[in-house]
């Protein structure tokens, strides 16, 4: 069965998009941690992100650096966090947030109640500036 990411690659699930590219893709985590939470991921499923192949492991920490870059311009903060969990959902992904302190990288919160206007203002706010940076 296909994870959710796979199911919103196809279009089966909506997202707030971010970026895209022929192997990636980026958009915004639903239920967010921190404002501008953001999930980078291959579009090819594969459940462990080390059994990822080299170059399209290489190709999707590019991709999320730049996308992290739009990210900071965006969102005000001191830098963009990185993480790779893994467990809770069977596709490879990584998370950037921004974060000003070292909590802001926590997963045990509440997640922030976003509006559905508000998360896709935010998305294409951070998608003009990974289209500006390119």
């Amino acid at each position: 069965m296909a994870s959710i990411f796979s199911r919103i690659v196809s279009g089966e699930i909506p997202c707030y998009k971010i970026a895209e590219t022929e192997n990636y893709l980026a958009f915004l985590d639903v239920r967010p941690q921190v404002k501008g939470h953001t999930l980078c991921i291959p579009k090819r499923e594969t459940d462990y992100i080390f059994d990822i192949e080299d170059e399209e492991y290489a190709g999707l920490m590019l991709f999320a650096k730049i996308v992290a870059r739009a990210l900071q311009a965006t969102v005000p903060c001191k830098r963009i966090g990185v993480a790779v969990i893994g467990l809770e959902v069977p596709h490879a992904h990584i998370h950037l947030m921004p974060m000003n302190q070292m909590s802001d990288l926590g997963f045990g919160k509440t997640p922030l109640d976003m509006g559905a206007e508000e998360m896709q203002a935010l998305a294409a706010a951070i998608a003009a500036n990974v289209s500006a940076g390119e």
